[in-house]
């Protein structure tokens, strides 16, 4: 079982992710937890104000400090073990396979979403996260980044998938391999035929054509 606990300003944008598919199967299981936390609820501000203008001038505005660290420092607190957090950024890792590897052995992962023009730098130093990035752009905010690791990450728990094998095929589970192609009814689409080695039965003629098509996308890729 893995537990993410999601901290944000906005909760509410989780409601339907968290309601459907996989995910939603997972929650019912008892595989995986999702808590939602409102930043909000730890300012000072009467407002709930967490944001103020940026010292040395520019445009938009910066997440403070103390809002930011007493939440994480709540959230951590409200359950065993402490848990690893992670703050959603594009500056941070790269999101890989091997990054998803890593994050599905804890049982406990704290996700942390910024918005405006990012965290003031204070908030990096005091809680020493783990910075992950989804690519080389920049979202709105750091929700759709956390969906994107809950997504990859629970695919890698035993009982998620409903065959424990699906996930060992993906492409990427080795370092540079692409998945094969995937075919299924009807066998003629368009003029376009599902392969033969396919339709015969032959296990080890269809295992030996899909190690050559995963070779053949992956070195296309390269």
């Amino acid at each position: 079982m893995i537990r993410f606990d999601v901290l944000t300003l906005f909760p509410d944008l989780f409601a339907g992710y968290l309601s459907q598919s996989l995910l939603k199967l997972a929650i019912q299981a008892g595989l995986v937890q999702v808590h939602l936390w409102n930043i909000r609820d730890w300012s000072k501000d009467k407002h709930q104000r967490v944001d103020d203008r940026p010292f040395g001038g520019g445009p938009g505005m910066v997440m403070m400090a103390e809002p930011v660290v007493d939440c994480v420092e709540a959230v951590r607190a409200k359950a065993e073990p402490a848990g690893r957090l992670l703050m959603m950024t594009p500056t941070g890792r790269r999101l890989d396979q091997r990054l998803v590897e890593e994050l599905a052995a804890e049982p406990r992962l704290l996700l942390l979403c910024g918005r405006y023009e990012g965290f003031d730098d204070r908030i990096r130093q005091v809680l020493t996260p783990t910075e992950v990035s989804i690519g080389d752009y920049v979202c709105n905010g750091g929700e759709v980044p956390a969906m994107a690791v809950i997504d990859t990450t629970i695919r890698l728990i035993p009982g998620v998938l409903g065959d424990e094998g699906s996930a060992a095929d993906d492409s990427h589970s080795e370092p540079g391999r692409l998945e094969y192609p995937q075919y299924t009814r009807p066998r003629t689409y368009r003029e376009l035929d599902v392969p033969d080695v396919l339709l015969g039965g032959n296990h080890r003629a269809i295992a030996a054509w899909r190690r050559e098509q995963s070779a053949k996308r992956s070195e296309e890729s390269s």
